[in-house]
């Protein structure tokens, strides 16, 4: 066998090749070495271990990449962007494997572990990974194989699990790059904030300036910013630190600050080291909003401050905070020298919640009809954590299903009973009912189940509503070639009840974007400023969560024009607000504003322009047509009797809006159900609605519109 040796850099590998035990480099390498699809090859850095050749994917291809997930990057002791060499080697069928758990695991059968081993080649010393059911993996240490060397686990290989000798050998499960999904453009940030300085200080030195000292990720709750963290520090072979705040303050007096500085010596004393400070807003808050009994806050700040940046040097130890408040930190904190850079770990878009769902769905048995990209498409505003309780919701939805078959009385449910488990598509849309996006919670609005069937008429509004909304995120690749950008605001006016609100009703569901609901008077407060809070708080919410559409309804209360008899000074702001967040510096990238007034002659003109509100979407009443059309929707269903003339309905009916049109069909319901009930025991299928209770109901409009109402 031709003993020639590959060099190549070690690049992250995909999701879904974790824990396989494959190496994948381009396949005009396979000749050089002697190898084909499925040889065994020897991968060589500071350990030497062993996997299964397989193609690298066409974009890897051509650049001298070897792809190793972070499992093989442990056994061979390199890290990403480092060299190994690759070369065949001859491998035998294991007899006999005997593992040790480096995670916690219940009882399972060795049997069963086996079998989820099986295909993957080893060596002693080498961790390999199981994937059990679900997303649950567990990592086991190879102790012992027979024969020795290289082996392959196969059906016929007899698995002994060990129990660990002490208890602190078994720990949580490593996290590398490769389970933090959606992320690569922050991960590849925060390497070269932390990684570099680390492995090479010598280039600071060379250019005559101090490494990068702290790096602060910031971020929605469950966004992967404690992930991060954590796999940065596997990924490194730096000595790692990880507290909460909280951990640090202490009753005695003086006790909270030295917690800080043992913990700061330490580091210093394993350096190259991390410290991983998580929730730093807890002990670094702004100083001058604490009050004088907030003694030990202000002490423990000004400790963080000297030890991050004081007189005397901390060498190679960076430190890492992460919050999901920062505005709440003291500013002495986030300048450069302590803080250098800020990373915010942003909400997943598309293609990030699908590499979420591909992480957390490798081991969960899913049916053939599970489509994870229509997941993706569905799950605007989720964050990783959302993603990972939909997924598990979703089992167990699953689980449900077999719960009437299961025998309680049985010690363990039989095997063939799991082996038959399966989650479906139906389990996903189940599971999203329970699980609300955590980055618009406090705003998030059910999306109502209107569709554009349901607005009768109104053929050229709803179009146009298509246009502006719909087709930038269907075809976003073709307005980036056009170099279009689409329009920000539309304004829909109109007298009262003419489907204004429900066609940002249909806007929001046929759209499938995030949708968050503004009612213009809720936002005005007696409090100063906290009117213009809560417009900058909308905003920053549908920025976060983009794409998105903000439905502000009775704008006309909200952005009233300036210097108008009743106008005051907090109308004024908010007006001022306003403005500057749909047309200001910062651009509204990804955002619609829907508005809905029935007093167009009362906003502001400032607002109106090209560039804050585009189009202005007059609803008029309805002609005889869209009349037709709108009782058309608002009759279907309804058990109607025969002979009912629809065109001296849509005739009589003439001047009146949708809203009269709904009232007037839910009104002849009424009567039918009331003439019904009086006329005693009739069977149910012989109810009916008839010509006579719908000019009942429409004279009764008339009648009212007569008295002014």
């Amino acid at each position: 066998m031709d003993k020639t040796s590959l060099t190549l850099k070690v690049k992250e590998a995909e999701s879904k090749d974790v824990g396989r035990g494959i190496v994948r480099f381009d396949p005009a390498d396979f000749t050089g070495i002697g190898v084909e699809v499925g040889d065994i090859v020897e991968i060589k850095g500071k350990r030497k271990t062993v996997a299964k050749v397989m193609p690298a994917f066409m974009e890897d291809r051509g650049q001298g990449w070897v792809c190793l997930d972070g499992i093989a990057r442990d056994n061979a002791q390199v890290g990403l962007d480092e060299k190994v060499s690759i070369l065949p080697c001859a491998c035998k069928p294991a007899q006999k494997l005997t593992v040790s758990p480096l995670t916690p695991l219940r009882s399972y059968d060795s049997t069963y572990i086996g079998s989820l081993l099986e295909g993957i080649p080893l060596v002693t010393g080498d961790t390999v990974r199981a994937k059990l059911f679900g997303a649950q993996t567990r990592d086991f240490q190879v102790t012992g194989t027979k024969p020795d060397g290289v082996v392959i686990i196969r059906p016929e290989t007899a698995v002994v699990i060990q129990e660990p000798r002490e208890k602190g050998e078994v720990k949580s499960a490593r996290i590398s790059y490769e389970d933090v999904g959606g992320l690569g453009k922050e991960i590849r940030r925060i390497r070269e904030m932390i990684e570099l300085p680390l492995k090479y200080p010598q280039v600071f030195d060379r250019l005559g300036i101090d490494p990068p000292k702290g790096v602060l990720l910031h971020g929605p709750p469950g966004c992967g910013k404690t992930m991060i963290a954590r796999a940065v520090a596997n990924e490194t072979d730096a000595f790692f630190s990880h507290l909460s705040g909280p951990e640090i303050m202490n009753k005695l007096y003086g006790e909270s600050e030295a917690n800080l500085r043992r913990i700061f010596d330490e580091a210093s004393a394993h350096a190259p080291s991390i410290i991983f400070l998580d929730e730093i807003d807890a002990i670094a808050p702004k100083r001058e909003e604490m009050g004088g009994e907030k003694q030990v806050e202000k002490r423990v700040v000004a400790q963080l401050l000297t030890l991050m940046d004081g007189l005397s040097s901390r060498g190679q130890v960076m430190v890492i905070g992460a919050t999901n408040i920062p505005n709440v930190i003291d500013p002495a904190l986030r300048r450069p020298g302590r803080f250098d850079r800020e990373i915010e770990i942003s909400i997943p878009d598309r293609n990030g919640r699908l590499e979420i769902l591909t992480i957390y769905t490798q081991g969960m048995p899913l049916a053939g009809d599970v489509d994870l990209k229509k997941v993706s498409e569905i799950t605007h505003g989720y964050v990783g954590a959302d993603l990972e309780a939909l997924c598990r919701e979703a089992a167990m939805a699953s689980l449900r299903n077999i719960f009437p078959r299961i025998d309680f009385e049985l010690e363990e449910i039989p095997m063939d009973t799991l082996l038959n488990l399966q989650v479906t598509m139906d389990d996903f849309t189940e599971a999203m009912k329970g699980i609300e996006p955590s980055a618009i919670r406090e705003v998030f609005t059910e999306v109502p189940n209107v569709t554009w069937g349901d607005v009768g008429g109104l053929d050229a509004v709803k179009s146009l509503l298509k246009e502006t909304i719909e087709w930038p995120l269907t075809y976003a690749s073709l307005f980036e070639k056009a170099n279009t950008s689409p329009a920000r605001g539309i304004l829909l006016y109109g007298p009262p009840g003419t489907g204004k609100t429900l066609l940002a009703k249909a806007v929001a569901s046929e759209s499938g974007v995030n949708f968050i609901s503004v009612k213009g008077p809720e936002l005005l407060s007696k409090w100063v400023g906290d009117s213009e809070k809560g417009v900058r708080e909308i905003f920053r919410k549908a920025r976060l969560a983009s794409p998105c559409i903000v439905f502000v309804d009775e704008i006309d209360s909200l952005v009233p024009r300036r210097g108008m008899q009743g106008a005051s000074a907090v109308t004024d702001r908010v007006i001022s607000q306003f403005l500057t967040e749909m047309d200001g510096i910062e651009e509204l990238k990804g955002i619609v504003v829907l508005a809905a007034t029935n007093r167009l002659d009362l906003i502001d003109a400032a607002l109106l322009r090209s560039g804050r509100f585009d189009f202005h979407l007059e609803l008029p009443p309805p002609d005889e047509a869209a009349r037709r059309a709108i009782f058309g929707v608002h009759t279907k269903g309804k058990p109607l009797a025969e002979g009912i003339d629809f065109d001296m309905l849509v005739s009589a009916t003439e001047g009146m809006v949708g809203a009269d049109i709904e009232f007037i069909c839910n009104a002849a319901a009424m009567d039918a159900i009331r003439a019904f009930i009086k006329a005693g025991d009739n069977p149910p299928d012989r109810f009916v609605i008839t010509r006579a209770h719908f000019e009942q109901a429409v004279e009764t409009r008339r009648r009212d519109q007569g008295d002014g109402r």
